[in-house]
């Protein structure tokens, strides 16, 4: 991007920089035809888009074989992880069609990653694998012999046989037939003996009833597109469920989550057949992004025509791919971008997001000539005329390289000029003004499932943080046009890839719908909430977060009066400013009850920055910020102490002095203070001081329902971490925090929540048996 950009006078820059929606096919045929005379936007091109023998991505044999021997040797000796390692990133770059020894290279290199996971007694993980190996080679003898090891060790006796008779058919040595028919042997009669039948789990229904979906009006704000519901909306209320229109995974998830689903990979993940990049957590989520299925390389077939009709049937169902599940609507994504070609690898996230997008409506329409008709499809805002000069520049360039790349795979449905190029500037910025993160929510040591006799003691308490991750970047047609506010009153999340919106509070009939983009009232103040929400998405906020005078905002990183009978709070220069420009006249009767304990509303901010908007007492704040630091040197030491689950009783005592200095600099609610309670409560936990751990969980709860309100997620999170300490100590308040973390759980996620929080069932269980125990 730095060289193209380097390539462009000043004078264009500049003309670019003022350009507006109306104007930006002028801008972009001056640009273009500045790139079409360089030669070094062709090599670029070129290397973006080279073909698959020389790619970066492409499939390399060498590379597989050099890999699988490297997986032979930890193998031998017994370090089956690295073996793991090494067989997954053989099979990204083996080609289809590479023989070794042979044999197919692919279907080798799953068995030996089968053979790894049967010695991991990862057994289901193996079994596919062995499975991915037949779809290639149904004649693979060790496939079915390890096949049937897997089967055994589950105790499906009767597949194990089956196994073992196909393996023991199709093996061609005298040696390995008789190895066969031994294991054949003693299979038969463990499975004569057994007298168990295999019991299947059945998954735990939820109770819980979604509400019928909302349907929604689309209207037209002062922020652009906007949601509305004709009817009254109470909360925990299923408003929208979509599937994207187009979706990416980011890059610092591409060997961790599957590029399809955007779920973890598994330890047997699936690489696509034609390129080394994208990695799918099943054979069907890989199907369904575009590549094609694996093939059968050439068998002698006529080998299975002496088995029984039952043992043939058996092989067909076992090799032969079925997938009636898959969403034949959907335009694969992954297809135009395969072979080799190096620009999903290196343009952003967003660009390639493009890309798809384009790449969908061509398979749609056949054609992509006038690029306005995408841009109306969408229905998008954008805020390309307030963007940064140096953006739409950057815009423009990658407009003109996409549509570069993209012709190379339709090179007779792409026109690329002026008019086409800016409308996919104009795509472009629709993406980053309302593409969704798509996320995940990650905690490190909340219990998953525990077996059924292992109580919730041997697993809590739990104190770490859930957080939410960004895993991919993705448009919904509907989804994309609900606006943002920093006080919202809808909640999105994902079940795989699907987005589920949900009502949080009663909104009255014509209500706007509005979720949030990023950062909430209570996450930041609002000058940094602005200025985050200005670079991210091109727009000034103005909703009802950023307008109107919040304790929130006022409290979240204040420093205290230095009267010790004064609440009241004392703001630095830039956040004074900041809300400075709310004027009362947004305040309600019940707002200024509310923000009477910390501030004069009669006189509003007319103290002035490091004075207590109160009672009017100075407050030397550089003084204040220096406490303040030294007090952190102390959590971040115990912070380091905590993560990695070794906290000393002289770090913990410095801590504690460190809060008291805190708690005389800073605000009561100042968000610092309930980080430092936080880690106090995770110390002590570990420690095994439980009752302090509760203590101090509680203080940090107390501030952060200043800061979002009783009935947040944040507070539920903290909630689940108080709920297992108590249930740790035999406090019986447990009880009452748990119905409570449910209610606030419920409402964001609904049925959802079970799944997505496999700890809120174990907590509910143990509940019962605390109650019950108790009584």
């Amino acid at each position: 991007m730095e060289k193209l950009k380097s390539l462009v006078p000043e004078n264009l820059k500049q003309m670019v920089g003022s350009t507006t929606a109306d104007d930006l096919p002028s801008s972009s045929s001056f640009l273009l035809r500045l790139f079409q005379q360089s030669q070094l936007f062709f090599q670029i091109i070129g290397d973006l888009a080279m073909d698959p023998e020389n790619a970066l991505c492409g499939k390399k044999k060498d590379a597989a074989l050099e890999l699988k021997r490297q997986g032979n040797q930890c193998f031998l000796n017994g370090d089956y992880t690295n073996a793991l390692v090494y067989y997954s990133k053989a099979l990204q770059v083996a080609p289809m069609n590479a023989v070794d020894m042979d044999k197919n290279l692919v279907a080798t290199l799953y068995v030996n990653r089968a053979s790894v996971l049967h010695k991991m007694d990862l057994q289901l993980e193996c079994l596919r694998d062995c499975n991915r190996a037949l779809q290639i080679s149904s004649t693979y003898a060790k496939a079915w012999y390890r096949r049937g090891k897997a089967n055994v060790s589950m105790d499906i006796f009767d597949d194990a046989i089956r196994d073992f008779k196909i393996s023991k058919h199709v093996e061609v040595s005298f040696n390995g037939k008789k190895l066969i028919d031994d294991e054949l042997k003693v299979v038969q009669h463990q499975h004569s003996r057994s007298n168990t039948a295999n019991e299947h789990s059945k998954n735990k229904l939820d109770d819980f009833d979604d509400p019928i979906q909302v349907k929604l009006h689309v209207t037209t704000s002062i922020k652009g597109r906007g949601m509305v519901s004709p009817t009254e909306i109470p909360p925990s209320s299923l408003v929208h469920v979509e599937e994207p229109y187009a979706v990416v995974i980011l890059k610092h998830c591409r060997e961790t989550h599957c590029h399809y689903c955007l779920n973890e990979l598994p330890v047997d993940k699936v690489p696509c057949p034609s390129c080394s990049i994208p990695l799918y957590c099943s054979q069907h989520c890989q199907i369904q992004a575009g590549g094609r299925m694996l093939q059968n390389v050439p068998d002698v077939q006529d080998i299975f025509k002496n088995l029984s009709d039952d043992l043939r049937k058996y092989v067909q169902e076992i090799t032969l791919c079925s997938f009636s599940e898959l969403r034949t609507e959907d335009v694969p994504e992954h297809k135009h971008e395969c072979d080799g070609v190096h620009w999903p690898a290196i343009l952003p996230s967003e660009i390639v997001l493009a890309g798809r997008i384009v790449a969908k409506f061509i398979a749609q329409r056949g054609v992509f000539t006038d690029a306005s008709n995408i841009v109306d499809m969408l229905n998008l805002s954008h805020h390309f005329p307030e963007m940064h000069a140096d953006s739409k520049l950057e815009c423009i360039i990658y407009s003109i390289m996409l549509l570069s790349c993209l012709q190379q795979f339709f090179p007779s449905k792409i026109a690329i000029n002026g008019n086409t190029t800016s409308q996919i500037a104009i795509l472009i910025s629709q993406i980053r003004t309302n593409s969704i993160s798509i996320v995940r929510m990650k905690s490190f040591d909340a219990p998953g499932s525990p077996d059924k006799d292992e109580s919730l003691s041997s697993v809590v308490p739990f104190t770490c943080n859930m957080e939410q991750v960004r895993v991919g970047q993705a448009i919904y047609t509907t989804g994309s046009l609900f606006n943002h506010s920093c006080k919202p009153n809808i909640h999105a999340y994902f079940n795989s890839r699907t987005l589920f919106i949900r009502a949080t509070v009663f909104m009255a009939v014509g209500c706007p719908l509005e979720l949030s983009y990023g950062p909430q009232v209570g996450q930041l103040d609002c000058k940094d909430r602005l200025q985050l929400l200005k670079d991210e998405y091109s727009f000034n906020c103005q909703c009802s977060g950023c307008s109107t005078v919040h304790i929130s905002d006022l409290v979240i990183n204040a420093f205290c009066c230095i009267n010790p009978n004064c609440r009241g709070v004392v703001l630095d220069r830039s956040i004074f400013s900041c809300e400075n420009t709310k004027t009362k006249d947004f305040l309600t009767v019940n707002d200024q009850m509310i923000l009477e304990p910390f501030m004069q509303t009669d006189s509003f901010l007319h103290a002035g920055p490091s004075h207590c908007l109160k009672c009017g007492s100075y407050c030397d704040i550089k003084s204040s910020r220096l406490t303040v630091d030294k007090a952190g040197i102390h959590f971040t030491r115990l912070q380091q102490e905590i993560n990695l689950n070794r906290v000393s009783e002289t770090t913990v005592s410095d801590a504690l002095g460190a809060l008291i200095s805190l708690k005389s600099t800073l605000h009561e609610y100042n968000r610092r203070i309930a980080e430092a309670e936080d880690n106090l409560s995770q110390a002590f936990s570990l420690l095994g001081k439980l009752e302090l751990a509760a203590e101090h969980c509680k203080a940090s709860i107390r501030i952060l329902e200043k800061l979002y309100g009783e009935n947040h997620i944040a507070i539920g999170n903290e909630l689940s971490k108080l709920s297992s300490i108590l249930i740790s100590v035999g406090d019986h308040n447990a009880v009452d925090c748990i119905k409570r973390l449910s209610k606030i759980f419920r409402c964001y996620y609904g049925s959802n929540v079970n799944t997505m929080f496999p700890f809120l069932n174990i907590l509910e269980e143990e509940t019962h048996k605390f109650v019950s125990t108790h009584l």
